[in-house]
């Protein structure tokens, strides 16, 4: 992918409003944890708008799973965490009580004109432990959401937190768990309003999603280690459009999975070596999250690059 390509998306596409806040932030939060370790982790899928007033829009069915459960191990191993996420997709520590689960987790006490709601006396000891992590993230400062919804929203946001880590030199991992669209609309083929269906099935014309790892590893965060992710339906893909992705790209490391599998089957994929890590059946049954195994061999291929630059 060319230079000129991935400039004449941004040029084509507005940055959000809010993005000179996030900088800001972003920027804030890398100096308080400079020269501590940290990670910028993408989660959740982004949107292709077929209307610049959206109402329809192309998506993809990731809830941000790996992610948000990722940045919870991350912090466990004590790294700061800029959690890049699609707005409504799981997050940290929330994740675990969503929808029906936590009402059911809550009973009402009335007593008079006094009413109290309250934790069940069974779910304390599932709630505490994760609420406390979650407190001690938020008091110590240790994480910051950053949201995105489309596919150019992500792509600016990627782009102004990987110049605001630079400075994080080594230190800096990127897990770029986002499934990321391939496909957009280019803004100036969308129609400003809702597509009307009394004039016909719509004919889109999508263009590919320029590939941001080129710039990412050679020119915004050079000395960083990046982790990308492939998602395949076959497997028999899995490997070589691994390999693909990293003799083309020039990062450190592809984690793929095959849809079927991917909650307790991964493929670590490095230019030289692979290794996969599988959750047994008793693993699965008794609770284990095959992120946390992730983590853990992320950390260790981290720091043997740090090593590998402190070296030189």
């Amino acid at each position: 992918m060319s230079t000129a390509e991935w400039e004449h998306f941004y040029a084509s596409h507005a940055p959000p409003a809010e993005l000179p806040e996030h900088r800001q932030q972003i920027t804030d939060f890398c100096k308080h944890h400079q020269p501590n370790k940290i990670v910028l982790l993408t989660s959740g899928g982004t949107t292709v708008p077929l209307e610049h007033n959206t109402v329809r829009f192309v998506d993809n069915f990731s809830a941000g799973t790996r992610g948000a459960a990722s940045a919870e191990y991350f912090l466990d191993n004590g790294y700061a965490v800029i959690f890049m996420y699609r707005q409504k997709s799981l997050e940290p520590f929330s994740r675990h009580f969503g929808g029906q689960k936590f009402l059911d987790m809550l009973e009402i006490q009335e007593k008079g004109s006094d009413v109290a709601i309250n934790v069940k006396s069974n779910y304390i000891n599932t709630i505490k432990p994760i609420l406390s992590k979650y407190k001690s993230a938020h008091r110590e400062n240790k994480i910051l959401y950053v949201s995105f919804t489309t596919v150019s929203d992500y792509l600016w946001l990627l782009r102004v937190a990987c110049e605001c880590l630079t400075s994080s030199g080594a230190n800096c991992l990127l897990y770029l768990a986002a499934a990321v669209s391939d496909f957009y609309v280019p803004s100036n083929e969308m129609p400003t309003h809702k597509m009307q269906s009394g004039e016909g099935a719509p004919v889109i014309q999508l263009q590919l999603v320029p590939k941001m790892l080129t710039p990412l590893v050679n020119n915004w965060v050079p000395r960083a280690y990046v982790v990308s992710f492939k998602l395949e339906t076959d497997e028999n893909l899995l490997i070589s459009k691994s390999r693909h992705a990293l003799n083309k790209y020039k990062h450190k490391l592809v984690i793929a999975n095959v849809l079927q599998t991917r909650r307790h089957q991964v493929t670590f994929v490095t230019p030289e070596t692979s290794f996969v890590i599988n959750l047994n059946t008793e693993e699965m049954d008794s609770g284990i999250e095959i992120e946390e195994s992730i983590v853990k061999n992320v950390i260790s291929c981290h720091k043997e690059h740090i090593k590998q630059l402190d070296s030189h």
